[in-house]
């Protein structure tokens, strides 16, 4: 059985910063479960909005409280009118994780959160809105639309997304990956973002601040980046044997190659097999083998150099794009995905806390001596 990769240090490496009872990663290398369910298994059984009610619930829902859920989500879609107002006057070519952050932060302006009592009621608020959010954006500045966010006869989120960024219903397979891929990125323990979720939940701040500040830390591009510069590369090669020759290239250089290896895990990212065999069908789906074939020779070239292996974010470009998501908007559907994930952090940590305020290792000056200001030089 393989060893979890140990880790040491800077940026905390190595380091437990808290408890948690939602997620474990990495266990014997390369696991990964939510609250104790095998991820793997509930990508491939469960529905997106059974693995957020897990997270947030503690359990899954049966099928009564999943019915009422999803028909909660449902009704939440709509944007207020003073939410679209902002959203119509942030330009075209901004940063859709902005685009995100003001959305999640307009929201806890119209919607504040007034006390923890109302937590459950916000976080499915933000689950149904998200995908609105940056849909609405998205269609009113790139095709000068005000679209219908509500889209009630699609249910799921994945679907939803699909459906408002398109203007019809997705395919049975598309909304099977989308619901796939929610799943996936819903949690992953005490990551920068979560982290930084938790941290601000540490002092007590309203759950919209929580998770503005986990948007902003998703927004660099060594966290939640990864799918679009995976998408850049590929897109960049013309065929797998041209492929292999630029990846090598980048290796002579020691050029940085987005969506391989991983802070945690030490022999594979569970992840990749599955969001691989989505892509796989994708390309079926489309005859269009190009870019999944460019993405297996990058894929096996990089184990056979380096011996590293796709992390979450790799196959996730290629399958965004045979369902027609702009790459502008990949990071994106990772925050739809999880502020599951985050929020139910929030929650646990509200539920035992204590402000998270670590020390520091002092690297300045021992000490120094006053000078007036007429005589520094």
């Amino acid at each position: 059985m393989a060893e979890v990769k140990k880790l040491s240090g800077a940026g905390l490496r190595g380091q437990s910063a808290g408890e948690t009872a939602l997620c474990t990663v990495g266990k014997t290398g390369a696991g990964l479960t939510y609250r104790g369910y095998d991820m793997a298994e509930l990508a491939d059984k469960a529905q997106f909005e059974e693995v957020a009610y897990l997270l947030v619930n503690g359990k899954l829902p049966n099928a009564a409280e999943l019915k009422a859920y999803i028909s909660r989500l449902k009704s939440m879609r709509e944007l207020p009118e003073a939410l679209k107002t902002v959203l119509e006057n942030i330009p075209q070519d901004a940063h859709p994780m902005d685009v995100m952050r003001t959305g999640c932060s307009m929201l806890g302006n119209l919607e504040t959160e007034q006390d923890f009592s109302q937590q459950s009621d916000h976080i499915e608020r933000m689950l149904a809105v998200f995908p609105s959010i940056i849909c609405y954006w998205y269609r009113f500045t790139h095709d000068g639309v005000r679209i219908d966010t509500r889209a009630s006869d699609v249910d799921s989120i994945g679907g939803h997304f699909l459906t408002l960024l398109h203007d019809r219903k997705p395919s049975a397979l598309h909304e099977q990956v989308m619901n796939a891929s929610l799943i996936l990125y819903a949690e992953h323990e005490f990551n920068a973002s979560t982290f930084t979720a938790r941290v601000c939940a540490s002092t007590l701040s309203d759950i919209h601040s929580c998770v503005t500040a986990a948007i902003g830390s998703l927004r660099g591009p060594l966290h939640g980046g990864a799918n679009e510069a995976a998408m850049e590369l590929i897109q960049s090669m013309t065929d797998a044997e041209q492929a292999e020759q630029q990846i090598m290239q980048m290796l002579a250089r020691k050029d940085k190659i987005m969506g391989f290896g991983h802070a945690v895990y030490s022999t594979s990212d569970p992840r990749n097999a599955i969001i691989k065999k989505w892509s796989k069908r994708l390309s079926e789906e489309l005859g269009e083998d190009k870019l999944y074939s460019i993405s297996e020779r990058v894929e096996s070239v990089m184990w056979r150099e380096k011996k590293l292996f796709c992390n979450a974010d790799f196959f996730h470009a290629s399958a965004y794009n045979f369902m027609g998501i702009p790459t502008k908007l990949f990071t994106p559907i990772f925050v739809c995905s999880r502020v599951s994930g985050w929020t139910a952090h929030v929650m646990e940590q509200r539920a035992n806390n204590r402000i998270i305020r670590p020390s520091a290792d002092y690297t300045g000056p021992e000490s120094a001596q006053w000078v007036s200001i007429e005589d520094r030089k």
